[in-house]
């Protein structure tokens, strides 16, 4: 792990696994970050990562993760943010009126 500080955050550079599946059965794609749990409010930037597959076809790549930790005022405005964005949904999900 590298680490330096970028605008009053920790920046730190750690090996990541990215595993891509694309068949008829999934289609997904992974990112595993060795030495490091993400938090709410931190960024991930993934290197050297393959934009596509074949179809049919899956793979296990190797590469490196540049994650930039977030401060305790940027943890708690994330959470702030994520309970109001759900709330909303929830006001979407369930209000009452008539369809046309």
């Amino acid at each position: 792990m590298i680490g330096s500080w970028k605008r009053g955050r920790r920046v730190v550079e750690v090996p990541c696994t990215i595993e891509i599946e694309r068949t008829a059965d999934s289609l997904h794609a992974h990112v595993d970050l060795q030495g490091i749990e993400i938090e709410p409010g931190d960024e991930v930037i993934v290197h050297d990562a393959p934009t596509s597959i074949p179809f049919g076809e899956s793979t296990i790549v190797h590469s490196r993760a540049t994650v930039v930790l977030a401060g305790r005022v940027e943890r708690l405005m994330a959470r702030i943010t994520g309970y109001f964005e759900l709330t909303e949904l929830y006001e979407v999900g369930f209000s009452p009126g008539r369809t046309p």
